[in-house]
């Protein structure tokens, strides 16, 4: 079971031993809230698109918070606007957490794409347990809209109108909204929107529409016809949720035929799950995956906008929703980023990672202490010729050795194998400096030193 362990206690001193050394794989990560990188959001702003991030309002402090605000150029609410956390008791409104990301996204000079106004998810049991006419239902849904749409006027740039509304085969799906209003009804919720609101950016949503299929050909003819009609219809949103190795070689064909309408399009909730557990071999397969997605929309002048659904592994969808699967975004659950952030960061124009010459910066294991259960260890990373603005240090214990506590680092465990990546405050390692860390660990019977993982 992997657990983050603790940082900050001081460490438990014994019987001093003779330094055990040994080199440990040091992993780049550079991850892009140092100076060093380009944050995300200017790459994208120089290739005129717009990268971003759903997120939980709760969670936009410390680095989760740091990195909303460096690294995108908008914020999703993942669930914070939805009907249900909104309005859970008819015309009681709870506005807390939309406005928390609002009031952040503004601080921060990020652009936020506010979903979802209408859904067939996520509901207030009163509207649907109700029983309701066509004139109630229609009622209901305009003045939904209109409250939560003039609220924030000004302060959304696109809104996910209408969120899902096809099967698989491109027709309607069976709805609240559908089977009480017809398909008539998306037309009306953006009539709505736009009146509340005409600058925003008005968008239809949906998963399984990301390359040429009877799905994307439903949406295709709905947004053709409504802009024939001349209802306000400015984008669509391609929702992404990728499983590993199956991008649709149709995207970027599909992207152009959308845009060809007339309207903007936008990957909406970028992620790539994969099998659980991951390894190399797969995160490669992913960062191949991401920069192939935001390649295809770098490609064609109307996408706009890349969002990925959460973008670190602690604060994703995918594990408690698909079984079995996760490390779908960008980031791994310690912040490091993932060899998925760099291919995204090269389908931006940026440049790849230049790693340090070998030898340049290396890693030193020791037991500083030990005592019959346990023992206390340290690793100092040094650089002579190169340096680093971040670290990632991991090595695999061979005798049952089991970390308990760690500082200046946060360190995870699975099995035997261990991963600590800097703390906020001493990834850099100049040329000619170094940094440690350290932890304290059970043992039985024997402390040999750890097998070196290198890559």
């Amino acid at each position: 079971m992997r657990r983050t362990l603790a940082i900050g206690r001081t460490p438990r001193t014994g019987l001093s031993l003779a330094s055990l050394v040994t080199g440990l794989a040091l992993l780049l990560t550079a991850p892009a809230a140092h100076a060093a990188d380009t944050p995300l959001r200017d790459l994208a702003a120089a290739k005129g698109k717009v990268i971003g991030t759903a997120v939980t309002g709760s969670k936009l402090t410390g680095t989760y918070g740091d990195l909303a605000g460096a690294q995108f150029g908008s914020l999703t609410p993942g669930n914070a606007m939805k009907w249900g956390t909104v309005e859970p008791t008819q015309g009681s409104f709870n506005w807390t957490e939309a406005d928390q990301i609002v009031a952040f996204a503004q601080a921060h000079n990020q652009q936020v794409r506010g979903h979802t106004l209408v859904w067939h998810s996520q509901n207030p049991s009163w509207l649907t347990t109700g029983s309701w006419t066509s004139a109630q239902l229609s009622g209901l849904l305009q003045n939904h809209i209109s409250t939560e749409v003039t609220r924030y006027k000004g302060k959304i740039a696109a809104w996910d109108v209408v969120n899902e509304p096809f099967n698989e085969d491109g027709t309607y799906r069976s709805t609240l909204w559908y089977n009480g209003l017809g398909s008539g009804y998306v037309a009306s919720a953006l009539t709505w929107a736009h009146a509340a609101d005409p600058n925003a950016k008005l968008y239809i949503n949906d998963y399984n529409v990301e390359g040429v299929n009877a799905k994307s050909t439903g949406l295709y003819n709905l947004v053709k016809s409504l802009k024939e009609q001349g209802v306000p219809i400015d984008g669509v949103g391609l929702q992404a949720h990728l499983i590993l190795g199956q991008v649709p070689a149709t995207l970027q064909q599909n992207i152009q035929r959308f845009a060809d309408l007339g309207v903007d399009v936008a990957i909406t909730e970028l992620d790539v799950r994969m099998a659980l557990p991951s390894d190399a071999v797969k995160l490669a397969q992913q960062a191949a995956d991401y920069k192939s997605v935001v390649a295809a929309c770098v490609a064609v002048t109307r996408c706009v906008n890349v969002t990925v659904w959460g973008f670190t592994d602690s604060d994703s969808w995918v594990p408690s929703t698909f079984p079995g699967y996760g490390a779908a975004t960008p980031y791994d659950e310690n912040y490091a980023p993932k060899p998925a952030y760099h291919a995204i960061a090269e389908a931006l124009g940026g440049g790849t990672t230049t790693p340090p010459p070998t030898g340049a910066c290396t890693a030193t294991y020791s037991v500083t202490s030990q005592w019959n259960t346990g023992f206390t260890g340290q690793v100092r990373i040094s650089c002579s010729g190169a340096s680093l603005a971040s670290w990632k240090a991991s090595w695999t214990y061979g005798a049952g050795q089991r970390i308990t506590q760690a500082w200046n680092a946060t360190c995870t465990q699975s099995g035997a194998a261990v991963s600590c990546v800097n703390a906020s405050y001493n990834g850099s390692v100049p040329d000619g400096g170094s940094v440690t860390f350290g932890f304290n660990a059970s043992w039985s019977g024997s402390n040999p030193v750890p097998t070196v993982t290198l890559g």
